[in-house]
């Protein structure tokens, strides 16, 4: 997100996830001008984004999520939608766990999101260490019971993130 006098959203992702842009859009059609396109990135990326217009609508949000000197964690219930367009955005596997890519969040905001996910959802993770910045870190187990909770909201082409873990 993005604020001058009002707040708008970029969605850029590869153009491999087209399919997940176009999933947003349809949620978001309404607060935007121009559909999805593909972009040359930097070197031979190609990306899908579209961008909403400046809308009061959007400034709360940006206010709740963003403060002078970075990204913030406010106080919001994670539902399993909630989760699985995080993941889908965020997630990535390794073996029989998975990584939330939270690295643009400072440790303490990163150890809410933490203590979030273990009260609110019952999924419990550790902090990782990822060259200089960390990320969480979900358990096997959480990892099990986070897949339980948003198989059922996750597009297939980004089914590829969760690792084949057994119940």
């Amino acid at each position: 997100m993005r604020c001058k006098t009002n707040a708008l959203l970029e969605i850029n992702h590869s153009s491999g996830q087209s399919g997940y842009v176009l999933w947003k859009y349809r949620h978001l059609a309404g607060l935007v001008s121009t559909p999805p396109r593909l972009r040359k990135g930097n070197g031979d990326r190609i990306a899908c984004r579209f961008v909403t217009r400046s809308l009061p609508v959007l400034t709360p949000y940006y206010r709740l999520f963003y403060e002078v000197g970075g990204k913030r964690v406010p106080e919001v219930e994670l539902s399993p939608l909630t989760l699985a367009v995080w993941f889908m955005d965020d997630g990535c596997r390794s073996r029989n766990a998975v990584y939330l890519n939270t690295q643009q969040f400072d440790v303490a905001e990163q150890r809410k999101l933490l203590t979030m996910l273990e009260q609110q959802c019952g999924i419990d993770g550790t902090l990782n260490r990822d060259k200089c910045y960390h990320r969480i870190r979900v358990s096997v187990d959480g990892t099990r019971r986070l897949k339980a909770m948003i198989e059922p909201y996750l597009l297939p082409e980004m089914r590829y993130k969760l690792p084949q873990v057994t119940p």
